[in-house]
């Protein structure tokens, strides 16, 4: 059994909705922030190859909700990257995934 665990930077991106000022004529400068985070990307393995009892680390989950995302949607993503077969002791396309994911989900 086997606990595995990095770093990966994560950028967020922050932005004032555009949506919120549709109904006058006049118009806002919104300002968009960039920050750079770290997710700790912490999977347990069990002890076969197949993901019988993989599940995602609490660290994982708790900085993926530092980020920003709620509780069902950073659960969605550690079930997402630790229960996924192909990652299985693969470090580095652990890594590639996870930043794909985060990268490609919207924190609301």
């Amino acid at each position: 059994m086997t606990k595995l665990k990095f770093l990966v930077a994560a950028a967020a991106l922050f932005a004032a909705p555009a949506a919120a000022h549709d109904s006058h004529k006049h118009s806002h400068s919104h300002q968009t922030v960039q920050r750079t985070v770290q997710v700790v990307v912490g999977c347990y393995r069990g002890p076969w190859e197949l993901v019988h009892w993989d599940r995602a680390l609490p660290e994982f989950y708790d900085s993926l909700r530092a980020m920003g995302y709620s509780p069902a949607v950073a659960t969605s993503i550690g079930n997402r990257i630790c229960r996924d077969q192909n990652l299985v002791n693969n470090e580095s396309a652990l890594r590639s995934e996870a930043l794909r994911v985060i990268s490609s989900t919207p924190i609301q």
